[in-house]
């Protein structure tokens, strides 16, 4: 059984795996004000929640957008199991061949997501991510990283949308109007908002399968996929969990290969 932890801008996620097997799974908000006990603390509590013993552990492996808290995430999880993780960068094992200008810049999440998806997805792959940016990352038919797009986030744009606009309210929730014409300025914005990114979601797709020249698969992750995949036309593999399921593949491959945890 391992830890995972994927830290983004905004939110976090850790999860419990043994094998393929999700044991629980729990959502964090992102501080960056937190110190590696009080990470340790936090942590311990959710174990507890969860009935498991973190001194158990085979290991774990850690993935972060926010550079400052890698070694902070790395010696809270050290502190709690006795187990040192691995850090999700330079050196470790991916098996993508990345094919983008500079590949040291390619986010660590978007290496993650990647591994899972071309382990369970025909090629070629897109893959989104919606959080606080939406990210697109195009696998070829040949299993290469070729690049992708960044996205103002929903919620991101939503709000810049609102600080803009001396007329539009702050702060809207981001549930679907009951029909896409908006006859009041927060379901306007609400309609926006979701049909907006739907129909972005399917352009791209289409866009994407004229530039390759073949079909692709599409999968979405992010903890906002859930206020958009059912309104796209196209057919997208809505997959919450990508992320820790490709920390488990890269904790695998690496430690088969005798990396230190």
């Amino acid at each position: 059984m391992i830890v995972a932890i994927d830290m983004g801008n905004t939110n976090a996620v850790i999860g419990c795996m043994e094998g393929e097997k999700m044991i629980f799974t729990s959502h964090i908000s992102t501080d960056r004000s937190k110190t590696v006990d009080e990470y340790a603390l936090l942590f311990k509590g959710i174990f507890e929640m969860n009935h498991i013993d973190p001194k158990t552990l085979e290991g774990g492996i850690i993935s972060s957008v926010v550079p400052m808290l890698r070694p902070v995430l790395r010696d809270a999880v050290e502190l709690l199991t006795g187990k040192r993780p691995l850090l999700v960068g330079a050196g470790v094992k991916t098996g993508l061949n990345i094919k983008i200008d500079n590949p040291a810049q390619l986010g660590g999440d978007l290496v993650v997501v990647a591994v899972a998806a071309c382990a369970k997805y025909p090629k070629p792959i897109v893959i989104f991510d919606m959080g606080t940016a939406t990210t697109a990352s195009v696998i070829g038919k040949d299993g290469s990283y070729l690049g992708g797009m960044i996205i103002p986030g929903l919620r991101v744009a939503v709000d810049a949308l609102s600080a803009r606009a001396s007329q539009l309210p702050l702060n809207i929730s981001l549930e679907a109007p009951e029909k896409m014409i908006g006859t009041n300025t927060i379901d306007c914005m609400r309609s926006g908002a979701i049909y907006g990114n739907a129909a972005m979601l399917d352009g791209i797709i289409e866009r994407l399968e004229e530039e390759l020249g073949e079909p692709v698969s599409a999968v979405a992750t992010g903890n906002l996929i859930s206020m958009v995949i059912p309104y796209c036309e196209k057919k997208i593999y809505s997959e919450p969990d990508l992320l820790l399921h490709g920390l488990r593949l890269l904790y695998e491959k690496n430690s088969r290969k005798g990396a230190a945890l």
